[in-house]
Parts: C-alpha cells; structure tokens; sequence
C-alpha cells in the first residue's frame, strides 16, 4: 500500500511558499536602487523589466550572473539606456551568431572575449566582480532585517521588504564617511 501525500489525501497545499527579493544596487555606493519580491515560481530574468522601471536616471552598466543571459534582457536594459553596458556571462556552450546583417552585439563580444581569453580575464576586463556587491547586500538585508517576512499577506510582505530596503539604505549612508581631501603645502 502506497502512502498518499498531504496534498492528496487533504487536498490543500502546503501554504509556505519561498519569495524571491530581486535588487538592483549602485555599485559606487553600495545603495539599494530598486527591488522588486516575487513568488518562488516568477523567473528572474522577468523582473529586469520592472526593476528598471524603478530607476528614473540612466544606467551604465548592467551586470547580472547567467541565470539572466538572454535577449530579453539585453533589450530591457537597452531599451532603458541605450549607452549600458550589459555584462552577463554567456553560457559555456555559446556560439556566435553568423549573421552579417545585424551588427555585433554586446553579448556575442562577451562570448569572443571568453573563447579568445578565458573567462577569468573576462571577468577582470568587464568588471563582472561587481556583481558580489548584490550578494553583499542580501547578506545584509538578512543579517540586519532578517530572514523572514512577517508579515502574511503578499502586499504586505512586499511593504515589509520595502521598508527593509529603505532601512538598509538609510544605515548605509550613516555609515559612509564624508570626508575631504585637503591640500597641504610645505614650508
């Protein structure tokens, strides 16, 4: 006799669910720009979209790990700022593309500079080490605020993680220093 899940034989699905927290940081101050918290079932790379929307200036640089590789990424951020640069890592199995009519892309540059170069000194070339300042800040956000949301509804967990964001943001900038280089002159 096989043992029926919970769900089976309660029909009702566990209500945990896991959210995900999507941030875009300045790299230069290390400030929490834009954020966006999804269900466990929303892919990252759809959120670029929205993430930017939040971002009223122009960006330079875009730099995200593999999971966002792909042309509607390179569109979003383009669309938003057509000078950014947008360093992704290609996949390991990448090719470029042979097609003489569209010119070459950021992505397919990236994918040259890796076969010709190894990926290590496209990482060092491209600034791609940036992107462990993301990571830095969600060990933050969890160390600090936390680990869990406690709130229950969705909207008001995504208020939560607002007010988070903006408490990171605030502690950061007391805790920057504001100093002055001065000029000193010998006698």
């Amino acid at each position: 006799m096989a043992l029926a899940s919970l769900e089976e034989k309660h029909g009702a699905r566990s209500r945990r669910r896991w959210r995900k927290l999507h941030l875009a940081l300045d790299a230069d101050s290390g400030e929490i720009i834009a954020h966006i918290m999804t269900d466990q079932d929303t892919g990252d790379a759809s959120q670029v979209e929205p993430l930017l929307d939040q971002i009223d200036s122009p960006i330079v640089q875009f730099t995200a790990d593999g999971a966002y590789d792909g042309k509607p990424t390179y569109d979003a951020v383009t669309n938003h700022s057509a000078c950014a640069a947008v360093v992704i890592p290609p996949r390991s199995n990448a090719v470029e593309r042979q097609n003489d009519i569209e010119p070459s892309n950021q992505r397919d540059c990236h994918t040259a500079a890796i076969s010709i170069d190894g990926r290590m000194k496209w990482q060092a070339t491209t600034g791609y080490g940036k992107r462990s300042l993301v990571e830095t800040a969600i060990g933050r956000y969890k160390s600090i605020i936390g680990r869990r949301l406690r709130a229950r509804s969705f909207k008001a967990q995504q208020t939560e993680v607002a007010i988070g964001c903006a408490v990171l943001n605030r502690m950061l900038a007391c805790a920057r220093p504001k100093s002055v280089r001065r000029m000193t002159t010998t006698a």
